[in-house]
């Protein structure tokens, strides 16, 4: 096979052939490009090697995911291939989607030579990260996006320079002795004037000597201010700094990223986003969104769900056990590209937000689902209702509605777990949330409430709001995952009974398949639309909702 770099005059003059005549923005689809750039990174987020015979592929990974956002800023030229371990591995074939359903010729880039022969000129120079201060990585991709800038530890130097860069940043020795939030005031007053106000990136995840920047390339695309400042009501000085950032934001900023697993709790970043009713879009480890985000459906194209019922539809649930699936926490992480798909009915949480964030993604998934598998909405972004102010709520809804039309979604997923010092597990939903839900989606055909198991019902014109029974663990033994399920069947004798699964994204569906069979009482497995008229048809639940005044020390330990 002919090589298609096999000089470097070649490289710079197919660069030249990749900018588009109209301007692009990351979060704005339009047409497919022609051509574009395919860039992998090596399966190694180390960030310095501290031992012998280990290696560390941090640098030259952040270095070409942040070249990505400098590449893509007006116009998606630059797809970078990720390892088959990465977290959004049900996004590995969209690659292979955009060249035969689009139609996109991509050049590899191999090396990170070859990179910066391609596209270096899209840089104004380079700033350089420091190996002892993990912070300062932060810094340098907030300051590449200010000053359109290559981000390099000390090793790179020398490649950056080979291709004519020069320094316009240096942090090494910076921050020494520092802490985070003295180097997130630094960096505010260096460089706040001159970021994103519609975006702000959490460069949280894994900690210590590793880090997976997926969302770098937005970062810098987005000349976003780049943290991972804690939410945790014990760190007094950072979460007093996290909230003047939240309140310098516009009302419709999105949060990318993901809070700091070494720092607070989801529940607790989360509640405090909602709080200034913030849209929280995750991972860190999202891939690709400048590329994806640019590009929108292909010619003709609308995506069409497995819808099953309609809100006027009438339906009688017979004397049996009825079992719903649900996996949540959306698309690309979960058993899409799993073999057993389409042997039973399952229910994907897919969340609006994929009409923006990765629209040919959902293509993907919209042409390559079975009969089996069912799209569940939402309201845009993650948030917390409960913690939601209350004169934002009614505009998520109108957002919501409006998303849910063009993904043929008829389903309502809502997930709350507002930090008030309650441990993991209590999802429920106060009353004035729920009215709130029924007020504002009238015309869905229902709606799912936890995560764990929870205990808010309702139902009201038709619409069922029903909540988990069970939270199927994918460490939970199979025997023991049966055992639960069919103790919950003998505790709850009356039928119909309708059993609400949530499904974590990492249990395989050939694991799920086999604990179905291995019930004592075979149930009816149904798509989530089916489930919630079947249940409105004969509601065997009680209407609850949470307790709007909890007593004790929970309430007490509310995070405000």
């Amino acid at each position: 096979m002919k090589s298609l770099f096999t000089s470097l005059s070649l490289l710079t003059f197919a660069a030249a052939l990749l900018v588009p005549a109209l301007h692009a923005v990351p979060g704005v689809a339009g047409p497919a490009p022609k051509e574009a750039y395919l860039i992998p990174v090596k399966d190694n987020w180390i960030i310095t090697a501290t031992k012998p015979g280990e290696t560390a592929a941090l640098p030259e990974n952040l270095m070409l995911i942040a070249l990505q956002g400098l590449a893509n800023t007006d116009a998606p030229r630059v797809y970078i291939e990720y390892p088959e371990t990465w977290h959004f591995h049900d996004f590995n074939p969209l690659k292979d989607f955009y060249a035969t359903r689009y139609g996109v010729k991509f050049t590899r880039l191999d090396t990170p030579d070859a990179a910066l022969t391609a596209l270096s000129h899209f840089a104004k120079g380079y700033v350089v990260w420091d190996h002892k201060v993990r912070t300062s990585i932060n810094v340098v991709l907030t300051a590449a996006g200010v000053l359109r800038a290559l981000v390099v530890d000390e090793s790179l130097i020398p490649l950056a320079e080979k291709h004519g860069l020069k320094p316009l940043a240096d942090f090494r020795g910076q921050f020494a002795g520092q802490t985070d939030i003295q180097i997130y005031r630094w960096a505010y007053d260096k460089y706040w004037k001159d970021c994103s106000r519609d975006y702000i990136i959490w460069m949280g995840g894994v900690a210590g000597n590793s880090m997976e920047p997926g969302v770098a390339d937005l970062a810098i695309a987005f000349h976003a201010f780049v943290t991972d400042l804690s939410a945790n009501p014990k760190d007094t000085e950072e979460i007093a700094f996290h909230r003047k950032l939240l309140t310098e934001l516009k009302p419709t900023a999105w949060i990318m990223g993901w809070h700091s697993y070494a720092k607070d709790t989801e529940g607790q970043w989360i509640t405090l986003t909602s709080g200034y009713g913030l849209k929280a879009i995750g991972l860190n480890t999202f891939p690709n969104g400048t590329f994806m985000s640019q590009i929108g459906f292909s010619p003709g194209f609308k995506l069409t769900n497995n819808n099953h019922v309609t809100r006027q539809s009438t339906v009688v649930a017979e004397m049996k056990l009825y079992i719903c699936l649900v996996q949540s926490d959306s698309m690309g992480i979960g058993a899409w590209t799993e073999p057993e798909r389409g042997q039973i009915p399952y229910n994907w949480e897919v969340g609006v937000d994929g009409a923006k964030w990765y629209p040919a993604a959902m293509e993907m998934f919209t042409k390559d689902k079975t009969p089996n598998d069912y799209f569940i909405g939402g309201q845009s972004g993650y948030m917390y209702p409960a913690a939601v102010p209350a004169d934002r709520f009614p505009g998520l809804m109108v957002e919501m509605n409006a998303l849910m039309s063009l993904m043929d979604q008829h389903t309502v997923g809502i997930m709350d777990h507002t930090d008030r010092g309650i441990p993991i597990g209590y999802f429920d939903l106060p009353k004035h949330v729920v009215d709130e839900y029924y007020a504002g989606a009238p015309d869905v055909i229902g709606f799912i409430n936890g995560y764990a198991a929870a205990h808010t019902f309702d139902l009201r014109n038709g619409q069922a709001m029903m909540s988990y029974d069970y939270y199927l663990d994918e460490h939970r033994p199979v025997a023991s995952a049966i055992a639960d399920l069919d103790e919950l069947a003998r505790l709850n004798p009356q039928r119909p009974y309708f059993m609400l699964i949530h499904v974590r994204e990492s249990n395989s569906i050939k694991r799920v398949i086999s604990i179905m069979n291995g019930l004592e009482e075979k149930p009816e497995i149904v798509p989530l639309d089916t489930f919630l008229k079947l249940a409105a048809s004969n509601p065997t639940f009680k209407v609850r909702y949470k307790d709007e005044k909890p007593a004790g020390k929970a309430w007490d330990a509310q995070t405000q």
